[in-house]
């Protein structure tokens, strides 16, 4: 890890430090739930990952601190780039950005901030995604968001192309390193950011006589009241928060107050009692999910989710629009009462008359990936369970008076929490013209106000959701995916059309599912783990000429895949150049590499684009990247002229290092100066290897050493003839155009990228090829090179060793 990395975790993990230091400085009742810290990750073009936080009801506060390598300028986006590094977060399960091409108009052109999150409602069903940035520090309050599940989704790229299969993916990779901690309340009655609000329970009991509220047991329904402990309170202009948890699935949730009174007599006409209401997080006055003047009027809200609901209740001043003066100009009391009506259990509806049934989990046999299952009713209506079961004995039986036009039949379904990144499919066929529309909740019962999905007919459905996709649309058959379903209860309501005249027959199956479609037919399905290795999502992995997140996509049409697979293979028979130089220079070990690294390299470019696989895609990348690897630097080794002795420890050495690259990361573009070093290390070491034993060969005597020293000429001529030697060792023709091909080979890779990838990945093996072949053909054929003496040389030890003889030195 380099410093800037250290210094990067360092500085991340003290800003952490100061949030949650200063959290409990300002609230004494906080304490850390959890706290997650994530080492630096590499997430390579087209890559991503998600990371999982788990907010508990009671949490005050979240603290996200992200570090990246990411620097981008934001006036510079193009919103059509699907290389564009992004950050996208979603409440319930992980977010898919690149469902659709138009996905990508949702985003934020701008930095993510705490203000990111306020009045992010229903994130379930859509996504919020940001430009990465360099750091993001936030700290998000339970007045922001609800508690619950997030998932923060890091994509380094979107669009079709990031679940194709690919040998190289192009582009710029880019890594993070966060820390997660999550703040929570030391007491179930204490609340907001420092936990320095008070929540007030409810006392709940069948047996009040509510007075704000008339009971109503009528049709079967089962009541719940409850009214506040402490009875009628006073209250001036501070709100006072209650907590209501709705059990199970419900029609009505009814909020009124009994015996208000105001300290002004008459009261004002512009002073109301305002009641907000707002699931899984404290409502304010500009963030809340109902409300109404329930000095005046009851808040009702229909059916309701089930789980924990917060009631703010606050006197308002709406001549100005703002909280009530302050002192006690203005004094309120009063006397909060609620009730939860339920319908029995096999019956829904505001009037119960609606048939309700609860769809039991049936696993697959041997399923081919985990979690998943089929659903089938759990009545006696039906002679035996099917997957796929009929409607027409399940729907609602409408009674005189009823409005023909509001006949629905619910079904309830549970989506475990640990299957989240699943799919749930649902699928209609009818002998006739089918009579139904579809809607889907998450939580509670839908209808035509509240849903989160729904299909009502080929141009009104949800299609235009990122989490809806629609596969078979016409008057016989229904069939669409909810995409990434949050795991909890779902109910899915059919709302008959003009039942009277319905005489077909129509069978419905509901079923979860890991990949839709079962990635097409162009893909396999992949389980990973999130980086919190509790939630198992799934992915398509398509093939080479598919993409998108159920490889449906073609990219590559099939006369396309015939030129890319022609190019990418037939471009390695330029191999045969090298090869046959080597053969007729009798250098029999480089012409098998070059011959080897020529069909490898085929054998693996045609399992990379689909056509047939002798082997693993894995051992095929590392035989290719190996051997051209070595073919590179035999290349240079090759240009010395030493023994095969010394020749062979070289390509020993360099083969376990090039081993070691192709191994560990064979695709990175360093490697490419890594090869041509060693290439060069194994040049100079071979041509030192060869002077030196020239060198050697000298007698070498003290007088010829004192000789050599006193003169300057004998040192200058030797340095000539070695100088003399090495040009002509080489046709220097033959070097430039070679280095020209290196050149070339060079520009093919640096304009390579995921869409013309075949055509200039084609052109750098051509380059490759022809560059190694024109080094071969550089090296000059001097016989007996190492053994060859120059005239001067030839007389000067002559000279010198008549010396070492005795013999007289001529004068001069």
């Amino acid at each position: 890890m380099g410093k800037n990395s250290i210094l990067g975790q360092l500085c991340l993990s003290f800003l952490v430090y100061v949030y949650v230091c200063n959290s409990q400085e300002q609230g004494l009742n906080t304490y850390t739930i959890s706290s997650f810290s994530y080492a630096r990750t590499l997430l390579k073009p087209y890559d991503w990952r998600y990371i999982r936080v788990e907010l508990p009801p009671w949490f005050s506060s979240m603290n996200f601190a992200l570090e990246s390598d990411v620097n981008i300028d934001l006036n510079g986006i193009n919103n059509a780039s699907g290389s564009l590094p992004m950050i996208c977060f979603r409440e319930g399960s992980p977010p898919l950005p690149d469902v659709y091409n138009t996905s990508r108009t949702g985003l934020v052109k701008d930095y993510i901030s705490n203000n990111s999150f306020v009045g992010t409602l229903n994130l379930q069903n859509v996504e919020k995604c940001y430009p990465m940035q360099k750091n993001i520090w936030l700290r998000v309050t339970n007045e922001q968001i609800s508690p619950g599940t997030w998932y923060f989704g890091l994509f380094n790229g979107i669009g079709p192309i990031r679940t194709q299969s690919k040998m190289i993916n192009r582009g710029t990779g880019y890594s993070f390193s966060g820390n997660v901690s999550v703040e929570g309340c030391m007491t179930s009655t204490k609340l907001g950011q420092f936990c320095n609000e008070t929540v007030n329970m409810l006392s709940c009991d069948d047996s009040y006589n509510l007075t704000g509220i008339g009971l109503d047991t009528s049709m079967g329904k089962s009541v719940i009241a409850c009214r506040d402990a402490n009875g009628i309170v006073c209250r001036d202009d501070r709100p006072r928060i209650y907590v209501v948890d709705v059990m199970g699935i419900a029609e009505e949730l009814v909020i009124a107050v009994a015996n208000v009174t105001f300290n002004e007599a008459p009261p004002s006409n512009i002073t109301t009692l305002m009641c907000y209401a707002r699931y899984g997080a404290m409502p304010l006055q500009t963030i809340y999910d109902f409300s109404a003047d329930i000095s005046k009027a009851t808040l009702v809200i229909k059916f309701p989710k089930a789980g924990r609901w917060y009631i703010t209740v606050q006197p308002i001043d709406i001549s100005n629009r703002s909280e009530a003066a302050q002192g006690n100009s203005l004094r309120v009391c009063y006397l909060l009462e609620w009730q939860v009506l339920q319908c029995p259990p096999d019956k829904a509806g505001l009037n119960c008359t609606f048939e309700r049934y609860v769809l039991q989990t049936v696993l697959r046999r041997n399923p081919s990936v985990p979690f998943e299952s089929n659903y089938i009713p759990v009545t006696e209506k039906l002679p035996s369970p099917s997957v796929a079961f009929p409607l027409e004995p399940l729907v609602s039986n409408i009674s005189a008076g009823q409005n023909s036009d509001e006949n629905w039949t619910f079904f309830l379904l549970d989506i475990p929490y640990g299957a989240t990144g699943g799919n749930i499919h649902i699928r209609l066929t009818a002998d006739a013209k089918i009579n139904y529309e579809l809607y889907a909740r998450y939580g509670g019962l839908p209808s035509l106000n509240s849903w989160d999905y729904f299909y009502a007919n080929k141009t009104s459905s949800s299609n235009a959701s990122m989490f809806f996709k629609l596969y078979d649309s016409d008057e016989e058959t229904i069939s669409f995916y909810i995409l990434y379903v949050r795991g909890g209860t779902w109910s899915f309501g059919l709302r008959q059309l003009k039942p009277a005249v319905s005489t077909g027959k129509t069978v419905i199956s509901l079923s979860l599912e890991r990949c839709p479609e079962k990635c097409s037919s162009h893909g396999t399905c992949q389980s990973v783990l999130d980086t919190s290795g509790l939630v198992l999502y799934s992915y398509c992995a398509c093939d080479r000429n598919h993409g998108g997140f159920d490889c449906s996509v073609e990219l590559v049409s099939h006369r396309g895949h015939i030129k890319q697979s022609i190019f990418l293979i037939a471009s390695n028979a330029a191999a045969v150049l090298p090869a046959y130089r080597a053969l007729r220079s009798k250098a029999f070990a480089e012409w098998v590499l070059f011959t080897s690294r020529g069909i490898s390299s085929a054998l693996y470019h045609a399992c990379d684009v689909g056509t047939w696989c002798l082997m693993s895609f894995r051992v095929l990348q590392f035989l290719d990247f190996w051997l051209s690897f070595m073919a590179v630097i035999s290349t240079f080794v090759y240009l010395s002229t030493i023994s095969e002795v010394s020749k062979r420890t070289i390509h020993t050495v360099l083969a376990i290092v090039t081993a070691l690259l192709a191994e560990t990361g064979p695709t990175r573009s360093k490697n490419i100066s890594y090869v041509i070093g060693l290439g060069a290390l194994g040049l100079l070491v071979g041509l030192l290897i060869e002077f030196s034993t020239r060198i050697r060969s000298f007698p070498f005597s003290r007088e010829f050493q004192m000789s050599l020293l006193d003169r300057w000429e004998t040192i200058k001529g030797w340095t000539h003839n070695i100088i003399k030697t090495i040009i002509k060792r080489f046709r220097w023709g033959f070097i430039v155009a070679g280095f020209a091909a290196l050149a070339m080979a060079a520009i093919s890779w640096k304009m390579e990228s995921t869409e013309s990838y075949w055509i200039w990945h084609s052109l750098w093996h051509i380059s490759i090829y022809t560059s190694s072949f024109l080094f071969l053909c550089s090296k000059a054929k001097l016989a007996s090179c190492a053994n060859e003496r120059s005239p001067e040389v030839t007389y000067e030890l002559t000279r010198q060793n008549s010396f070492s003889r005795g013999e007289q030195r001529p004068e001069g």
